[in-house]
């Protein structure tokens, strides 16, 4: 049963809970901004053994604060009995800070550099070399833009930036992980609004989807 708390992957800070089939279960610490996309995976392939705990969204624009905020969610995870732990970030702007902390403390997370490089397939995405001028909206990212994208850069009081921030870039790219004609307007809307042109590639959960349903294979100590 899913609790309340978690807030269909907005902006959330909180834990949800699946039941369990009889297998053991895993605690998932990850970041809000995939927290939807997690337990759509999850109830599509059945795996209710997934608790998940989720880290503010927001720091998806101050990843400094991704490392520390981790290190104590697993230090609080396992205080509580969790024997399981899986970490639901890629490196995320933490520049290998995250591994570090996730090395000394044994513990496993998703592949690859960022979200929208798991969601297209890590091996897909680096194979890409037209993406360099690219810049990257994800579900969360075109129903939140305002509010991750516009405010924090500051856009909305000095609109007179853009040009500055998004200068370089020559499209906006969607990586949609659900077919929402409404999420595909909002998402054109943004590209608009940044002065870029505008792509949509469906890409379903891609390696998120892979590596969650790999955990139900594993033991602890795997």
């Amino acid at each position: 049963m899913i609790e309340n708390s978690v807030n269909d992957g907005d902006d959330v800070v909180g834990s949800a809970s699946l039941q369990r089939g009889g297998r053991q279960k895993v605690h998932v610490i990850a970041c809000g901004a995939i927290a939807r996309e997690i337990l759509a995976v999850a109830r599509m392939n059945g795996l209710d053994h997934i608790e998940l705990t989720c880290l503010p969204a927001i720091w998806h624009a101050t990843p400094e604060k991704i490392a520390p905020g981790v290190e104590q969610a697993i230090a609080e995870a396992r205080a509580a009995g969790a024997a399981r732990v899986f970490v639901a970030y890629a490196d995320c702007g933490t520049g290998g800070l995250l591994d570090v902390i996730l090395a000394r403390e044994g513990v496993e997370r998703l592949s690859g550099p960022h979200c929208y490089s798991f969601f297209s397939g890590n091996d897909a995405f680096a194979a890409r070399e037209d993406d360099v001028t690219t810049f990257f909206l994800t579900d969360f990212l075109a129903r939140q833009f305002e509010a991750f994208v516009i405010e924090p850069l500051g856009l909305d009081r000095h609109p007179e930036l853009r040009d500055i921030y998004f200068g370089n870039y020559e499209k906006l790219v969607y990586l949609s992980q659900q077919e929402d004609p409404e999420l595909q307007v909002k998402a054109r809307e943004a590209a608009a609004r940044l002065g870029l042109a505008y792509e949509y590639r469906f890409t379903g959960y891609g390696d998120l989807e892979h590596e969650l349903k790999a955990l139900a294979g594993r033991k602890t100590g795997d």
